[in-house]
């Protein structure tokens, strides 16, 4: 009994360790393990299903009319990396990197009209900036021989402001100008400007002297546009005639000339007699005679006063 005891000690952990040897291989084959599981997210759309987008009909310019500009702006409005970077736009770096616009460049140096145009730039805000008419050399080739430098140092600065707008202008939105259109000239009626648009984008002007057109853009940003043009505008006020001056008034007619007439005579009206005694003064001739008769006179009814005594 002792021995069966011993042997039944012994063989129970092996029962047991076979009991759990079998227990696991059941639950393996009744329950393999699976490899993790992959969610693979919904396939995206076909692009070609999209709706195609539609498609941006871009306005055709209007004919000789360019609408790239000569000197391009950055994403920021700010000058071209070309053009030497500064506090401020500075109009005349541009109009160098344009490479038309010499004589217009002189002119707006000369007559220092540019530092006043810059300083506008700067303190513009809001609506403000500045809208500029640049002709170019060629343009001006075509004026007048010498008309230039006959002009005076104000008549200058008045055709270069009368290429002037102390606005921002867009070449859409000239439409909205009422004429006539205040240059920086000033409103007289000889420096008129009227402006005209066709199409949206095509723009013409008449001074009353000029037809000009605009012919493309030079330079354009929130502030400052500068406009090409095919002529120089020429104002009334540079091309007829200054306005002559009143003419003094004629001298009255019957009044007496100076240096004359004998005062004292005049005012005397007896000293010098007349036949008729409509007070006309004689001549120094008819005087003398009418003395030597008085004095023949004399003599004669004086010798009848004596002969008569005698006899």
């Amino acid at each position: 009994m002792k021995n069966i005891m011993q042997q039944s000690l012994i063989s129970t952990p092996f029962l047991l360790l076979a009991i759990t040897f079998y227990t696991t291989t059941s639950l393996a084959q009744l329950s393999p393990i699976q490899p993790p599981t992959i969610t693979s997210s919904p396939p995206l759309p076909s692009t070609s299903a999209s709706p195609p987008l539609p498609a941006t009909t871009a306005a055709s310019p209007s004919p000789g009319l360019n609408t790239v500009p000569l000197v391009p702006t950055t994403p920021t409005g700010a000058p071209s990396p070309l053009i030497p970077k500064g506090p401020t736009i500075d109009i005349i770096n541009i109009l160098q990197k344009a490479k038309r616009f010499s004589v217009l460049i002189r002119l707006l140096k000369t007559t220092q009209l540019i530092n006043q145009l810059n300083s506008q730039l700067v303190s513009s805000s809001g609506s403000g900036g500045l809208t500029i008419f640049a002709p170019e050399d060629s343009d001006f080739s075509k004026l007048k021989a010498g008309f230039l430098n006959s002009l005076s140092d104000r008549q200058k600065v008045e055709l270069l402001q009368f290429h002037t707008l102390a606005s921002f202008i867009s070449i859409t939105n000239f439409d909205t100008l009422t004429n006539p259109v205040q240059t920086q000239a000033g409103d007289d009626a000889r420096l008129q400007l009227n402006v005209t648009t066709y199409g949206g984008n095509q723009v013409s002007m008449a001074t009353g002297a000029v037809n000009a057109s605009v012919t493309g853009t030079v330079y354009t940003d929130s502030k400052l546009a500068i406009y090409q043009v095919d002529k120089v505008l020429l104002p009334l006020d540079l091309v007829l005639p200054a306005k002559a001056p009143a003419l003094a008034p004629a001298p009255g007619k019957g009044l007496p000339k100076a240096g004359k007439t004998n005062s004292s005579a005049v005012d005397d009206g007896s000293s010098a007699g007349s036949d008729d005694g409509d007070g006309k003064v004689l001549p120094a001739e008819a005087s003398n005679a009418y003395v030597v008769v008085m004095w023949v006179n004399l003599v004669v009814f004086g010798m009848a006063l004596v002969g008569g005594v005698v006899l």
